[in-house]
Parts: C-alpha cells; structure tokens; sequence
C-alpha cells in the first residue's frame, strides 16, 4: 500500500481554552482523518475535592462552598445540602421559605438553560445567540443580587429557610424580568432554534437511544429528550412543587436538537412556574432559626435528599456523627455521567467538527466531576 493510501492515527488536544468548550474542560482526542476513534476528557480540575472540604468544615461554612459544584446552576446544591441537615436534625421550615426556594431553583434553572443554549448554539458558530442569552441572564443575575447580595454565588439557602425575605417590589421585577425573556422567545426560535443549518448541524447528531439512556444513568433534560418523562419535582417532590401545576416536555429523538428543544420548553414551563410562586406565596417568616452556628452540633444521622438541577438528578448523602462538621457528604450529580462517560460514548464514531456541540448539548458542570 502506498503512503498515499495509508490511514494515519493522530490525537489533538480541544481546549481548555477552545471558544467550544466550557472553560477549563478538555478533550483529548485520536483521530482518523476527521472521524474520532476515541476519547478521554479531563474536567480541568478548577474547584476540587469538594466533599472532603466539607468534612473539615462546620456546617455552617460549608453553605459557601456547595455552590460552587455547579456554577451555572449553583442553588440546587444549597438547596440539598440545608434538606440533608434540616432531615437529620428534625428541623422544621416555614411554609413561606418554602415557596422562596422553589422560587429561586426555578431562577437559577432558568439562567442556566439561558447560558448552556447560548453555549451550544455558538458551537456551530452562530454567535449572535450567546450575546442574546447570555445579556438577557443578566437580568436574572440581578434579581439574585438583590435578593442575595450575590450574582453567581448565593449562599441564600439555610438550614431552616432562607437568609431573608424578599425586598419591596421584589415580587413585581421578578414578574417584569418573567415577561421580557417570554418575549425574547420567539427571538430566540427565529434567530437559532428554527435556523434551518442549526437543524442540520444538530439534528442526528449525539444520539442517545432510550435504552442506552437508562444504561448509563442519564437524567434530567438529557434523559427526557430521549422519551422518558423522570423529573424529580414530579417523580419525589420537594419544597413546594406539589402545589404547582407544570408541565414535563419531552422528545424521542435523543439527539443534540431534541436536548436543545427540552431545554427550551423548560423555559416556558419555569416562567409559570415564577409565576404561580408570586401569586400563590403565603406570607410569614422565612427562617426557623438555628442554635448558635459556630457551636452548633447537628445530631447523629444520616439522609438521602435529591433535587432536579437544570442539569439532571442530583443527590446528597449526609452522614452526622454527633459534631460540629460532617462526617460524611457524598453528592451524586449528573455531570460525572454526562460529562465524562456519555461523552466519551458518544464522541467515538463521530466527527471533530461536532465534537464541541456534543458536549455543550449534555450540559454538564466540569467542577462536579471532581468533587
């Protein structure tokens, strides 16, 4: 055979610094031509070893530190991680903090399905669209701050409620930021999601079959876009989802579009979600306050508690020995499964030029990955 016939194997690196990927993540590919045979990725390893941090720290401090598993979506780890030490310790939650947290898990779904379709898109080099989303998460970014004090970070979550109730007005300027993105929609469909090449650059592409969805343990809109309706606010309901009335979408392609096309409809579902919050809120206090923080000693146990992040499942395991720490917090997230082994799968067999939207289409939290 000549050298002119002869197929060569080579590997290249993606990332971290590639505009395609998120932030430090990586690929380390080999190739044949521009077909992937195989790869490995590597989460960068920014934010770190989370579970072992919390075992050195008090209770307490370790609200600071959970968020930051997932950055995008930051509240459902504040949210399990109160629930986990609010079972354990027999504490109960007033009812208006109830609907808060529900109300600021349905905020922080919302910035981030904004900042991950952006991402994705961009992917196939449409760059109007991230400019868009990313600008019109903004205006959500701003009701945390004020809310919080925080725009990525909130540290808002409790054991017992949340850290305050909301300021004058807040109600009306969560309704008013509810009403602008719902108008952005059709924008969003005319400028991306109905653009007849980004149905051809996605459509097919990444396919995940049912089946193999619930072999290797995809959730939430990843799993859904393959047909099966599982969503933990529905399936174990926590906080105050029983008490609302919304929707599931779903798709059965499988398929980059199909995630994008979950992913959207969640939007409309989480703006009545907002909605239904505002108008149904109870007044009353917000936190059942807790001994002194600093010497507190949470009582032996343990509790298993889950959420539905924008990402998929994900789960706390706290384990308390009777101390002023945790014996034990294991989180069980979606982005280790999504972002390392369904990637992995899923890139073998197909081409480097849909190497970055795959992965942007699981949307997955690289710092999860080593917790």
């Amino acid at each position: 055979m000549s050298k002119i016939d002869e197929v060569r194997d080579y590997e290249l690196f993606i990332g971290p610094n590639h505009p395609g990927i998120e932030g430090n993540f990586s690929f380390k590919m080999k190739l044949q031509g521009d077909k992937i045979l195989s790869a490995k990725t590597d989460a960068g390893y920014l934010h770190r070893g989370f579970e072992k941090l919390m075992e050195e720290r008090l209770f307490i401090q370790n609200i600071a530190i959970v968020c930051r598993i997932c950055v995008p979506d930051p509240d459902p780890n504040e949210n399990n991680y109160a629930r986990a030490i609010e079972e354990i310790a027999g504490i109960e939650v007033p009812e208006r903090a109830h609907w808060i947290r529900t109300l600021v898990l349905e905020l922080s779904r919302l910035a981030s399905h904004l900042f991950g379709l952006g991402g994705h898109v961009a992917t196939t080099g449409l760059y109007a669209f991230p400019n868009w989303t990313i600008a019109d998460r903004d205006r959500i970014m701003e009701l945390f701050e004020e809310l919080t004090g925080g725009r990525v970070y909130h540290i808002y979550q409790l054991p017992g409620g949340v850290r305050r109730d909301f300021p004058d007005g807040f109600e009306r300027r969560v309704l008013d930021v509810m009403d602008y993105i719902e108008s952005r929609l059709s924008d969003y469909d005319d400028l991306a999601i109905n653009n007849s090449l980004f149905i051809k650059r996605a459509t097919g592409i990444g396919v995940i079959t049912k089946e193999q969805a619930i072999k290797w343990g995809v959730t939430g809109p990843n799993l859904r876009a393959c047909g099966v309706a599982a969503d933990v606010r529905k399936d174990d309901p926590y906080e105050v989802y029983d008490k609302l009335d919304f929707e599931i979408p779903t798709r059965t392609e499988g398929d980059a579009y199909a995630r994008i096309i979950v992913r959207r409809k969640e939007i409309e579902q989480s703006i009545s979600i907002v909605r239904q919050i505002i108008d149904k809120i109870p007044a009353g206090p917000v936190w059942n306050k807790i001994p002194n923080p600093l010497k507190w000693k949470v009582p032996a146990g343990d509790a298993y508690v889950r959420t539905e992040s924008s990402k998929g499942e994900y789960a706390y395991y706290m384990v308390s020995d009777g101390g002023r720490n945790p014996y034990r917090v294991h989180v069980r997230g979606a982005s280790t499964t999504h972002g390392v082994h369904v990637l992995e799968n899923l890139l073998a067999g197909s081409r480097i030029e849909d190497a970055s939207q795959i992965m942007f289409s699981l949307d997955a939290c690289p710092p999860e990955v080593d917790r």
